[in-house]
């Protein structure tokens, strides 16, 4: 399907980009090379919401990835999937008497229109489940081939026991945490508590669809690894993808499953790189949709407030540190977009070579976007005491391109 409309990148000249280091959550800090093709796998929404902030900020964080990439001279692939067939999205058409299509497809044009305005860059391809079903099937059937499937009543199973030394905590956390997300440790006949469903045979009233699995829908974690190996294994490479992302609470199971999955179904690694962006909190507690906390995106936009203040307000967090949300954080960042504006409203403004560097330098630092911030705000107060040389553009095409903050 059609994205958000592209985003313009400025370009940059005469920058020099090192290269971009990245806390991985298996690895520690690694540091991925300048150049060359770049593929990378964003988890997209479940739409039976508006775009909270916490989505906002998980985006905001791949984004900044995205840009600096490209920049740096890179040919970036970038891949975003809509989970527009599962549970949650059933149960919320249900509870408000909608069809499940129509309430798909308005939450897909309200987050779409949410990023256009945080100026996230566009994915190169933005991919529905329901458009995928064919190549899900044939993904499932590599994995019935390699002896991995099992099938229980109307339902089939992926048995990921022989991956379990990959795991990065104890069982009974996992086994934990599985049913807390999505999964059904406790079903009876399963050959281990932590095996994912692949194919969901059809259920009452449930949309359903005919496959060589019966007449169902796909489970969750094959949805993502179908999509991203079906769009970004052109070359037979290993790992398939450079990087997964995607909010922190995703990391498990469903960036495990997902890794598992492609490795019994292609005898490869899935990706290099995993990535995970932090959780936004309200009053001291984790936003999200089950305790009803949540800033919607669309919400602020429709109370007038600036997209750019909320980009700046999201970013001057670390996006790998959990934090929360205020309206004193919208205020603080409307006060120093306010001065950053004013600014580059001079026709004189600081000296800005040495800031441009900078910035460059603090983005490829794990994407320390606070640093970054923070050096805009000190060249804002120099230009007002010190305006010497007439480089106003020059900033203003810097942070549009380097942190989407078109001012």
């Amino acid at each position: 399907m059609n994205s958000w409309p592209k985003v313009y990148l400025p370009p940059l000249e005469g920058i020099e980009y090192p290269s971009l280091k990245l806390v991985d959550s298996n690895k520690g800090l690694v540091e991925l090379d300048n150049g060359s093709n770049f593929a990378i796998y964003v988890c997209g929404i479940t739409p039976y919401d508006a775009t909270h902030l916490g989505h906002a900020a998980t985006y905001l964080a791949f984004d900044l990835i995205n840009r600096y990439k490209i920049l740096s001279g890179s040919t970036v692939n970038f891949v975003e999937n809509i989970t527009d067939i599962d549970d949650p999205l059933l149960e919320r058409a249900k509870r408000d008497n909608q069809g499940w299509q129509d309430l798909a497809s308005k939450q897909i044009d309200l987050f779409s229109s949410d990023m256009s305005a945080l100026r996230v860059l566009p994915p190169d391809s933005f991919i529905k489940v329901t458009d995928s079903l064919a190549l899900i099937e044939d993904f499932i059937s590599r994995l019935d081939k390699a002896g991995y499937l099992y099938k229980l009543d109307s339902d089939y199973y992926f048995s990921v026991g022989k991956f379990l030394d990959q795991m990065r905590m104890p069982i009974e956390q996992a086994i934990e945490i599985f049913a807390e997300r999505g999964g059904d440790p406790k079903r009876a006949g399963k050959q281990h508590q932590l095996d994912p469903v692949i194919w969901i045979g059809n259920r009452d009233g449930e949309p359903g669809w005919a496959s060589s699995y019966g007449f169902g829908r796909p489970g969750w974690h094959v949805e993502c690894t179908a999509i991203a190996c079906n769009y970004l294994d052109k070359s037979g490479s290993n790992p398939i993808i450079d990087l997964q992302g995607g909010g922190s609470d995703l990391a498990f199971p469903h960036h495990f499953m997902s890794a598992q999955i492609v490795k019994a179904a292609y005898g490869r690694d899935f990706a290099k790189y995993f990535v995970h962006a932090a959780m936004i909190g309200l009053a001291g507690e984790k936003m999200s949709k089950s305790k009803g906390n949540l800033v919607f995106v669309s919400k602020l936009l429709t109370q007038q407030v600036d997209p750019m203040v909320i980009r700046w307000a999201l970013l001057s967090g670390h996006y790998q540190q959990d934090r929360q949300w205020s309206d004193n954080l919208l205020a603080v960042a409307n006060d120093q977009v306010t001065a950053i504006r004013s600014a580059l409203a001079r026709s004189e403004v600081a000296q800005s070579e040495q800031l441009i560097k900078d910035l460059a330098s603090d983005i490829s630092n794990n994407l320390d976007t606070p640093a970054a911030l923070a050096r805009l705000i000190k060249w804002a107060k120099q230009s007002e005491s010190n305006p010497t040389v007439n480089q106003s553009g020059l900033v203003s095409r810097t942070i549009d391109a380097l942190l989407g903050l078109a001012l």
